[in-house]
C-alpha cells in the first residue's frame, strides 16, 4: 500500500481494515440503538466525511445526514481555543435524534462547545461518534462520546479523511506523519 514516494510516513498506525471492521461494528451497534428513531448523522467537516460515509453505509436504518464545518485550528496544528462556525446545519434539529460525527477528539473543547450548540436547538437526543479519541490530551474531562472507533496516543495523525495543511486526506489508512512535515514543537 505504501511506496517509496511516501516518505512522508512515519508509521502506519491503524491499517485499513482495522478502520473498516471498526466502522462496521460502530454501525451495527448505531443500528440497534437507534431502533425506530428519526437519526441525523451530523457530519464535521472536513475531516469526519470519509469516515461518514462508510459509517453510514453501515447504519442499517432509514436516516437523513447534515454537515456543519467548525474551525478551532485555523492553519495550526494546536488548536487557537476559539471555536467558530463556518456552516451551519441546513435543517432544524428539533424532535430530531442526532448523532454527530467527528473524525478526532483531542482536548474535547471544540466538542464541547459544539454540544451547547445543538443542545439548545432541542434535539430528541445528542449523541457523539468518533472515529479516533485521544484521551491524554482531553482538558474536558466529563466530555462523552458515545461511541468511539480507537482510542490513539499523542500522535500527529493524518488519512483516512485527516488531514495536516488539506494534504494526506485521501490515504485509506490513518498514519503517523513524520515531523519535519509539520511544526515538530506541536502534535495534534
Amino acid at each position: 500500500m505504501m511506496s517509496d514516494q511516501d516518505s512522508f510516513i512515519e508509521r502506519v498506525l491503524i491499517p485499513h481494515e482495522d478502520i473498516q471492521q471498526k466502522v462496521r461494528e460502530l454501525g451495527e451497534q448505531i443500528t440497534r440503538d437507534y431502533q425506530g428513531k428519526d437519526l441525523r448523522v451530523v457530519g464535521i467537516l472536513r475531516g469526519a466525511f470519509i469516515f461518514m460515509a462508510d459509517l453510514i453505509r453501515n447504519i442499517k436504518l432509514p436516516l437523513s445526514v447534515d454537515f456543519m464545518s467548525i474551525s478551532s485550528y485555523g492553519g495550526s496544528v494546536e488548536s487557537s481555543g476559539v471555536v467558530r462556525i463556518l456552516k451551519d446545519l441546513d435543517k432544524s434539529i428539533t424532535g430530531v435524534d442526532v448523532l454527530i460525527v467527528e473524525d478526532i477528539v483531542d482536548t474535547g473543547l471544540t466538542l464541547k462547545h459544539l454540544l451547547e450548540v445543538l443542545s439548545t436547538r432541542n434535539p430528541a437526543s445528542l449523541r457523539v461518534c468518533a472515529l479516533l479519541d485521544k484521551k491524554e490530551r482531553r482538558l474536558v474531562p466529563d466530555l462523552k462520546i458515545d461511541y468511539v472507533g480507537f482510542e490513539i496516543p499523542n500522535l500527529f495523525v493524518v488519512g483516512y479523511g485527516l488531514d495536516f495543511a488539506e494534504k494526506y486526506r485521501n490515504y485509506p489508512f490513518i498514519f503517523v506523519l513524520k515531523p519535519e512535515y509539520y511544526q515538530p514543537e506541536f502534535t495534534r
